[in-house]
């Protein structure tokens, strides 16, 4: 975050000689029950002098914001907007103010909603008045302004002063009645005010007719009267200057200019003229601008001031000025007529800008000095450049404005244009930079400098990658960056290691993600760096979530969540989604429902990201498992419709893969098994067969499925696999093959605490898991397990059903209970199989697995120790 300048915070202090507007603050006074005052009026008419003569006596607590060109990013302008409110309320804004430090923050009316809700809580009345509103050209800032005044705190009274109209919905407020308005008709001197100024404030002794014809003239403009009496100090023939007094203002402005500065001495007008380059200064800063002036900066400013030649303090102290807009416009045209050498002016400022650690004013004033070689210098930084510093705007409006001779002179400047042009989005033009960057780069010789150029184009390109899903790029230009990036360029190594992890990630290579993870963490904690911490722990959590190191990925996330704070940035966004993803699995279903949301919520704020859509599948999972199978189908709906519109075609399989589950359970196999095979995902189609009861159709699909993953390490998919072999096996009544893989199953869960991956295989989980304990097999971890199939609230009946299967040495399966409900009652084999629409075979065959599970051998006997166990 750049360093705050605190004079633009300051009140200006009344003049000691002020007009009493008695009339205008009474209006004032009177619109503090509405929104919004506004003060609307050309240059010179007053609006800042009123109303800070307004707030001396105001009953309320006033905070102030002196706005200028630099404001317009809306970055800056948020920083000094909360820099403001903290002058009364000093911790208001702190955690949006750390939301700011990213390279690619967030949208301001998003960071407005924690500001507002925060301004809210504050129980005392206050006014904020934002200077000089004129100054700002930006649309995003006008619409964030209007969603404050929407959503504006009645404790809050809002004042603009501005030259011209801002872009606010001012007939609305008006017909409401939330807005005051002062005009340049209303701030015009009246006669009375006219006299007081130039009689008692000014020192004149003019007649009340050439007052009143002076007024006239100027039509009571309040910066005409001001230079038309300077004029006439001295003037022995006050009314036939009057007389000749003519013209528009600005006329009349150019005219008084002249006649002002021809009465001063050389070195004043040398000292006006100079430092009319700069936007504000102190005596230091004019010494440093005047190498060769006998008296100081900040004498002649104490000087100019007593003068009123359009000096206007910016602190108490008396130390930082700036120039009435106006005049300075006008000093600076008249700085070229006499041209002064003005390269030199800037190239001055610049230095000791730089000298006093302030590292874009020493880069403007390079850059207005046309000095290349310095403002190139500049923005490389000090080991973080300035648009890694979210200094982008005006770099980006330095170097468009550049010729492309110099441009391809230079080609550091295309590849920091691209890098500028990638931090706001500005997708269209990058490559087309990179390519003229690599045209005057093999025009040169390829030394160290350039081959860390080579690397940079290639780390853009990678990154530029990511959005579009390119794996084969992300991989070749990660791998070209490391190559060819010198090693002292830390944050670009950092990044290109980040998207060489992301490229072995999607490619399923998690160890090697894991490795340029874990490598990209220590280079950005190393550096300092917050955005780059933050990727490279979220990436190296979801790996390690992946490979069902679930405590290990949690760390991660947490780190995650402490390093964001509270309200927590919407970069937080994946890190809520593991710990909602890891809570899921740990049955902690609140928790994960809570982390979920605001998943989703901070998800939206952010363009290009693919979280919402993942966060909705979590969500719909979550329904399933509370038993809401109708609940589920909509937020798969709009996971779909996210992923189809933002063209995310790789979240298609997890979408549908969750819509497979959720056809399942609310029963339709038909519709299940059409979507599981018409977007070919196997595990799916595996999961319908188990439902349709045809297990070796399941297993065909899943050992094929199982020594992929296993190839690969994918120990995520081979616990799935694992688990729905085992169910398998046991829909075959193959016990022992189904104990088997139930017992490595165990193993790989165990560590990490796994619950739902169990439970959400339902009820046949459930009766393995009870085959499982009764031989004995982790104790502790099943009866965990079976503890929570108990809190699904399973029907009275299927609980006993598994307390009392227990003592079996093998449970019956689901198909297996229906056939022995059918046999109880008294059907055949030939009624069951038609009744179940099986094949009469299939019915005999369950039947004699149902006998040798129950130890029986016939009929009778299977219903007599069916109801002895409790399964009837």
């Amino acid at each position: 975050m750049r360093q705050i300048l605190s004079t633009k915070l300051h009140i200006p202090p009344p003049q000691p000689k002020i007009v009493r507007r008695s009339r205008l603050i009474k209006y004032l006074n009177e619109g503090l029950h509405r929104k919004l005052t506004l003060t609307s009026a050309p240059a010179g008419f007053g609006k800042t002098t009123l109303v800070s003569e307004w707030i001396v006596n105001c009953s309320r607590q006033v905070a102030w914001l002196s706005l200028d060109e630099a404001d317009s990013k809306p970055t800056q302008f948020l920083v000094y907007f909360i820099a403001a409110l903290q002058t009364i309320a000093p911790q208001i804004g702190a955690a949006v103010l750390t939301r700011l430090q990213s390279p690619q923050p967030p949208t301001i009316n998003s960071l407005l909603i924690p500001l507002i809700n925060e301004i809210a809580i504050n129980s005392e009345k206050f006014v904020l008045v934002l200077d000089d509103y004129h100054a700002l050209d930006n649309h995003d800032i006008d619409s964030a302004i209007t969603f404050l005044i929407e959503n504006q705190p009645p404790q809050m009274h809002l004042v603009i002063t501005t030259r011209e109209d801002p872009s606010l919905p001012l007939a609305r407020l008006r017909a409401r009645g939330e807005l005051s308005e002062l005009r340049a008709a209303d701030l015009r001197f009246n006669s009375d005010e006219a006299a007081q100024f130039l009689n008692q404030a000014m020192g004149l002794n003019l007649s009340q007719e050439d007052i009143a014809a002076l007024e006239t003239r100027t039509e009571g403009w309040i910066a005409g009267l001001q230079l038309a009496a300077i004029s006439m100090q001295g003037t022995q023939d006050a009314s036939g200057f009057i007389q000749s007094f003519t013209g528009s203002h600005h006329f009349v402005l150019d005219y008084l200019v002249e006649e002002v500065l021809d009465q001063q001495s050389a070195s004043v007008q040398t000292f006006l003229l100079r430092t009319s380059i700069l936007d504000r200064f102190c005596g230091p800063l004019c010494d440093a601008l005047l190498a060769d002036s006998v008296v100081s900066g900040q004498e002649t400013l104490q000087c100019i001031e007593q003068a009123n030649l359009f000096l206007v303090p910016l602190d108490n102290e008396r130390r930082w000025y700036r120039y009435h807009h106006l005049f300075a416009d006008l000093l600076q045209q008249r700085l070229q007529q006499r041209q002064e050498d003005v390269t030199e002016l800037h190239s001055r400022a610049s230095l000791w800008y730089e000298a006093e650690g302030c590292e874009l004013e020493a880069f403007q004033h390079a850059a207005a000095a046309e000095d290349i070689e310095r403002a190139e210098r500049l923005l490389e930084g000090d080991g973080m450049p300035l648009v890694f510093r979210g200094i982008v705007t005006p770099i980006l409006n330095w170097l468009n404005a550049l010729p492309v001779t110099i441009l391809d002179a230079r080609p550091t400047l295309w590849v920091w244009s691209a890098h500028a042009s990638a931090f706001i989005g500005q997708s269209n033009v990058i490559e087309q930079k990179l390519q003229a960057a690599e045209a005057a780069l093999q025009r040169g010789v390829l030394d160290d400098r350039n081959r860390d150029l080579v690397g940079q184009i290639a780390s853009i390109r990678a990154m530029q990658a990511i959005p579009r899903n390119q794996v084969n790029i992300l991989l070749t230009q990660s791998r070209r960056a490391l190559e060819y990036l010198h090693p002292d360029n830390l944050p670009i190594r950092m990044t290109a290691t980040w998207t060489l992890g992301y490229a072995y990630q999607t490619q399923g290579d998690r160890t090697a993600a894991i490795q340029a993870y874990t490598e990209a963490l220590a280079i950005s904690q190393a550096t300092g760096n917050f955005m780059n911490t933050l990727a490279a722990a979220t990436c190296l959590g979801q790996v390690q979530e992946s490979q069902n190191r679930l405590h290990l990925a949690a760390e991660h996330f947490w780190q995650i969540i402490h390093m964001v704070g509270d309200p927590p940035l919407p970069y937080a966004c994946e890190a809520y989604l593991g710990l909602a993803r890891l809570s899921y699995q740990w049955n902690d279903l609140e928790v994960a429902q809570e982390y979920g949301q605001q998943s989703a919520q901070l998800a939206q704020q952010l363009d290009s990201v693919d979280t919402p859509a993942l966060a909705w599948i979590l969500l719909a999972r979550l329904k399933l498992a509370q038993g809401d199978m109708a609940g589920a189908a909509a937020p798969l709906a709009e996971a779909e419709a996210f992923a189809q519109q933002r063209h995310f075609v790789h979240l298609m399989p997890q979408i549908v893969d969750a819509q497979v589950s959720t056809l399942i359970c609310q029963g339709n196999l038909a519709a299940a098994a059409h979507l599981a095979q018409s977007q070919n995902r196997p595990m799916s189609q595996a999961r319908v067969c188990l439902a349709q009861d045809d297990p070796a159709a399941a297993l065909a699909l899943l050992e094929p499925l199982y020594q992929e993953a296993e190839a690969k390490d994918w120990a995520d998919d081979r616990l799935k696999l694992l688990l729905l072999q085992a169910l398998a096996q046991q829909a075959l009544g193959e016990t022992v093959s189904a104990v088997a893989l139930l017992a490595g199953a165990l193993a790989m869960a165990a560590p990490d605490g796994f619950i739902r991956a169990f439970v959400d295989e339902g009820p046949p989980m459930a009766r393995l898991l009870s085959l499982a304990a009764a031989r004995g097999m982790m104790p502790d971890y099943l009866t965990k397990l079976l503890a929570a199939f108990d809190s699904e609230q399973q029907p009275a009946e299927e609980s006993t059903r598994l307390i009392a299967a227990q003592p079996l040495l093998d449970a019956l399966s689901e198909r297996e209970l229906e056939i022995l409900q059918l046999v109880t009652q008294g059907l055949s084999n030939r009624e069951i199989s038609e009744r179940l629409y099986l094949a009469l075979d299939t019915v005999k065959g369950h039947n004699r697995r149902i006998f040798a599970k129950l130890q029986v051998q016939r009929r009778t006997e299977a219903v007599a120790r069916a109801r002895e166990l409790g399964l009837l």
